[in-house]
C-alpha cells in the first residue's frame, strides 16, 4: 500500500502552529518559576527541621513524584467541576504542571541546600550577616551555581512534557497540531513537523539556558 506525503498541506497552518509553540513556552515558563519557587519554599522547609512542616513537604513530594502528571491534571480538569471549581484548559494545565514541578524541585533545591558549606555559613556571620543577607548573598548564589544543570535539564523535559495540554483542549503546540490532523487527515506529515518544531525548541532553551548561566556565573567569578 503506497502512501504519499504532502507536507504542503500541513505547512499551509504553519503560523498557527508556530502561535501554539508560543503558547507551548509561555506555559513552560510560568509551569517552571512556579514550580521553582515551590521547590525553594519546599527545600528550605525541610532544612529548617520544624517536624509537621517538613512532613507535610515529605507528604507533597512523595504524591506528585509517584503519580502521572496526566492523572493530576485529569482530576484538577474533569474532578473539579463536580465540586464546583471549573478551570480552564490553560489554568488546569499550569497549575497541575507547577504542582508537579515543584514536588521535583523541592528534592533538586534540597540537594543544592545540603551542598553549601558550613565554612561559608561562618564566614557570613564572621561579615554580621543576618539570616536574610545570608540566605540571599551565600545560600542562594552557591545553589543557582551548583543545581543550574538540573535545572536546566528539568526546563527541557517540562517543555516536552507540556505536551499533555492537548490532550485537555489547550491549544499549545501538540493541541493544534490534533486540530490540524483532524481538518487535513494529514497525521504522519502534522507530527512530524510539530516534532521537528520541537527538537528547534529544545535547541534553542538549550543554547538560551547556556548563555544565560555562562553569562551569570562568568560576571559573579569576576566580581569575587
Amino acid at each position: 500500500m503506497s502512501y504519499t506525503f504532502q507536507f504542503g498541506e500541513v505547512f499551509k497552518h504553519f503560523p498557527y502552529l508556530l502561535e501554539g509553540a508560543l503558547i507551548t513556552l509561555l506555559v513552560t515558563f510560568i509551569a517552571f518559576f512556579i514550580g521553582a519557587a515551590i521547590g525553594l519554599v519546599g527545600a528550605v522547609t525541610q532544612r529548617s527541621g520544624a517536624v509537621i512542616p517538613t512532613r507535610c513537604v515529605r507528604a507533597y513530594v512523595l504524591f506528585f513524584t509517584n503519580t502521572p502528571a496526566l492523572i493530576q491534571i485529569f482530576v484538577l480538569f474533569y474532578g473539579l467541576p463536580d465540586i464546583g471549581i471549573v478551570l480552564s484548559p490553560i489554568l488546569a494545565v499550569i497549575i497541575g504542571l507547577s504542582l508537579n514541578a515543584g514536588a521535583y524541585l523541592t528534592d533538586i533545591m534540597r540537594s543544592g541546600l545540603s551542598s553549601v558549606r558550613q565554612t561559608e555559613l561562618d564566614a557570613a556571620a564572621t561579615l554580621n550577616m543576618g539570616r536574610w543577607q545570608s540566605f540571599r548573598f551565600v545560600v542562594l548564589p552557591h545553589l543557582a551555581q551548583t543545581i543550574y544543570p538540573l535545572l536546566s535539564n528539568f526546563f527541557i523535559w517540562l517543555l516536552l512534557g507540556s505536551s499533555i495540554g492537548g490532550l485537555f483542549g489547550l491549544n499549545e503546540l501538540t493541541g493544534r497540531a490534533i486540530d490540524v490532523s483532524s481538518s487535513n487527515f494529514r497525521t504522519i506529515e502534522t507530527f512530524i513537523v510539530i516534532a521537528g518544531i520541537y527538537v528547534i525548541l529544545t535547541f534553542v532553551a538549550s543554547g538560551v539556558l547556556y548563555l544565560t548561566g555562562y553569562i551569570c556565573f562568568r560576571v559573579k567569578g569576576k566580581a569575587f
